[in-house]
Parts: C-alpha cells; sequence; structure tokens
C-alpha cells in the first residue's frame, strides 16, 4: 500500500483513526473488536489500522488468527516535540509578561 507523503497531524486529522487510538487506550484489541465499534466496513477500518501502524501509532501483533493492535510511543513523538516546543515558547512568553509586570514604573 502506497501511501502519499503525510505527518503526524494528518494521520490523527481523520476522527475514524482518532476513535481507534481511544479504543486502545484501555486495551489491546483485535481488528475485529474495532471495527464493531464504527458503522464503516471492515476492510475501511483495516485501512485506517494499516495507516496507524504505518506511522508508527500502533503496532499489530499475529496471534493465530487475530491480529492484535497495541498502542505504540512512537507515533505521538512528532506531535509530543512541536507541542513542547509551544509548552516552552508559551512559558517565556509569560513569564517575560509577568517580568514587565513586576517592574518599577
Amino acid at each position: 500500500m502506497s501511501l502519499p507523503q503525510i505527518d503526524s497531524f494528518q494521520v490523527i486529522a481523520d476522527p475514524c483513526r482518532r476513535e481507534i487510538l481511544r479504543l486502545l487506550e484501555s486495551e489491546n484489541k483485535t481488528i475485529s473488536n474495532i471495527s464493531e465499534n464504527f458503522q464503516i466496513s471492515r476492510p475501511a477500518i483495516s485501512k485506517h489500522i494499516k495507516i496507524l501502524e504505518t506511522f508508527g501509532f500502533l503496532t499489530i501483533v499475529n496471534n493465530g488468527r487475530e491480529r492484535i493492535c497495541t498502542l505504540s510511543p512512537k507515533g505521538f513523538e512528532e506531535i509530543s516535540q512541536w507541542i513542547a516546543h509551544y509548552e516552552n515558547f508559551w512559558a517565556q512568553k509569560m513569564k517575560n509578561f509577568e517580568n514587565l509586570l513586576n517592574q518599577d514604573l
């Protein structure tokens, strides 16, 4: 399956993929278990799962005939780094603002 050039933000932009990630928060699930939570076909869910796997948001382990999905931290790294950058940015802005307020006028 050839995927277009997309980043982690585009991967999680899809509500279906975000819901799949949410479903995996509490426990690992088979693709069938995940599919039961959606009104779309299992092949469509499988495509979403493949994208999440390709970009490191989940891993799939074959256990007999079942394919078990597990959350993986790798896909979240780019997003975490981006958020951390802006947390630092805004913390510095707030510190500068605090310093300005504390200056003697």
